[in-house]
């Protein structure tokens, strides 16, 4: 009768082995051992927690001495490691609803493990998007997305475990409209106005011209074509026998003004003397508009041509100077009279023209050429009749890659030579549409602007890499490799050269501000002029004068140098 007492004693006992047992492996994961003598097997332990009615002394016995050969001891570490995946431990056994694995994951494979958790179901699914809107329409609802468009169920995840805030609002049918905290960032902007985007003609009504100066003619009743004679420099002789020996200029001597504002209310793109006498100035502005100034006695504005809704890009005297082109950003080349202002004609092909020039071999200007955006170079004919607004090409250069950027006549007006965005340089002979030179090597860069050397053979091209380099023009087109011209910087802007009336001297503009003027035999730099705070666009060299110079920058200011 007392056979049973101290079996169930000795069972009281013995179970908080067990239990330590069972908490062995967490404890050792924490780095702290116990005693061999109070270690157990793991194949001990699931018996005797399995039948707990039927535990012997036997089996305590066998579970409390250590097996030599350790194959009754707990795993090793290494074991764990190699058996086990990332970030999981070794506690094992069974717990009330079943036998479980406990695991240490972080939050980042967490989400990991989410997502691809996800995936699994959405296979099959196809995500819907938003709508992609109406392209009429720019900014506020339904403006147009695109191709970038968001998905419906796309959210923003954090994995950085940060909590986004959201605003839960009912509406009337019950049900709960979410609001996300990047959505209520930026306020909607209003609707834009689509003046910037149109490239409406402008008529024979729009387009107007002021005579801006204090007296129109003179006692004589001649307009300011007329060159001036009561000057200390001769503008009508022969050049030729003139001797000009030129310098580099030190000092300003004027900033043209208009109103007691600058020259132009933006940036300069083109400036232009009268040819030969060089007694009026002709300036093109992104504002969109063209003015004419005299140089010499009161240096004041005399005339403004308006009839350009864009930006003017370039303009060029008729050799006589009787006449001069406007090409613009809205599409369109215009031929004014300098002495009244009337637009006499209008050409275009609907692409944007870059650059124009007239053949120079007749005075009067009948024929010219456009290097336009579409990479073409087009030449027009002003004696052709008008086809309503515009006038068609009579011939057409397509041979570049790229929008032209400049075109420069060479041998006695019987070729040019233009370059383009494609890196390349072409010379063409007049009126043959296809090139007889071309130029394309790998270490070569875009060349935005061009300038003709007036003794030498040659022709300067403002190239991007910060340098000026030089092409012969003779019988054999090719860079000459002894002429480089560095120290300024243009890059990023279609930035001016000019070449001094006797060829002696190459000044050029500078995106700091900066005029440079190099030595044409050494390519040195001698001197160097601080004409502004923005970038210097446009230079151009007094055609009768020894070192009168003429700058405009982008903030519209015009300065004359000498």
């Amino acid at each position: 009768m007392y056979g049973p007492v101290p079996v169930l004693s000795l069972l009281y006992c013995i179970l908080p082995v067990v239990l330590i047992a069972d908490c062995a492996p967490r404890i050792e994961l924490g780095s702290c051992r116990l005693p061999p003598a109070l270690q157990v097997s793991h194949t001990n332990h699931r018996q005797t927690s399995a039948h707990p009615a039927y535990l012997s002394l036997t089996d305590v016995e066998m579970a409390l001495v250590p097996a030599r050969n350790g194959a009754n001891g707990p795993p090793t570490r290494a074991s764990q490691l190699v058996e086990t995946k990332q970030f999981q431990t070794s506690t094992k056994g069974k717990v009330p609803t079943g036998y479980a694995e406990e695991i240490a994951i972080s939050e980042h494979s967490f989400r990991d493990l989410h997502r691809g958790v996800e995936r699994q179901h959405a296979v099959g699914k196809k995500r819907k998007r938003e709508t992609k809107g109406d392209s009429s329409t720019v900014y506020g609802a339904g403006a147009y997305k695109g191709p970038w468009a968001k998905y419906e169920e796309r959210r923003i995840d954090s994995d950085s475990g940060e909590e986004i805030e959201v605003e839960v609002e009912g509406d009337e049918s019950g049900e709960e409209e979410v609001i996300y905290e990047e959505d209520a960032i930026a306020p909607v902007p209003t609707k834009g106005s689509k003046a910037g985007t149109s490239y409406d003609k402008v008529g024979h009504d729009k387009e107007t011209s002021t005579f801006e100066g204090s007296q129109q003619y003179d006692y004589q009743g001649r307009t300011y074509m007329h060159v001036p004679q009561d000057l200390d420099v001769d503008l009508v002789g022969d050049f030729e026998n003139m001797n000009l020996r030129c310098f580099h200029p030190k000092k300003l001597i004027h900033t043209y003004t208009t109103h007691g504002r600058n020259a132009h209310e933006k940036a300069l793109t083109s400036l232009k003397f009268f040819p030969n006498s060089g007694h009026l100035l002709l300036s093109a502005a992104a504002d969109g508009k063209v003015r004419i100034w005299d140089v010499y006695h009161e240096r004041e504005l005399l005339r403004s041509y308006n009839g350009h809704t864009k930006s003017v890009v370039d303009v060029d005297f008729t050799p006589n100077g009787t006449r001069f082109l406007s090409a613009s950003y809205d599409r369109q080349i215009k031929l004014w009279d300098t002495e009244t202002g009337q637009c006499i004609s209008r050409f275009g092909t609907g692409s944007t023209p870059h650059v124009v020039r007239w053949q120079p071999d007749d005075p009067s200007g009948h024929e010219f050429l456009a290097g336009m955006h579409d990479n073409k170079i087009v030449q027009f004919d002003t004696r052709l009749p008008a086809d309503g607004e515009k006038k068609n090409p009579v011939q057409e250069y397509d041979h570049h890659l790229g929008p032209v950027n400049t075109i420069t006549w060479c041998d006695e007006n019987r070729r040019f030579i233009t370059t383009s965005d494609d890196k390349s340089l072409r010379a063409w002979e007049f009126n043959i549409p296809v090139p007889i030179k071309f130029i394309a090597e790998p270490y070569m860069f875009p060349m935005v602007k061009s300038a003709s050397h007036p003794a030498k053979g040659a022709v300067l091209l403002q190239s991007s890499d910060n340098t000026i380099k030089v092409y012969n023009t003779g019988e054999k087109i090719r860079q000459n490799r002894k002429k480089d011209f560095r120290g300024h910087n243009n890059a990023g802007y279609a930035i001016d050269l000019a070449v001094s009336p006797d060829g002696g001297i190459v000044a050029s503009g500078d995106s700091g501000g900066f005029v440079c003027f190099w030595d044409w035999k050494t390519c040195k730099m001698w001197h160097k002029i601080r004409a502004s705070d923005a970038a210097v666009i446009s230079v151009a060299w007094h055609p009768r004068e020894s070192s009168k110079v003429v700058t405009g920058d982008l903030n519209g200011v015009v300065k004359y140098w000498d």
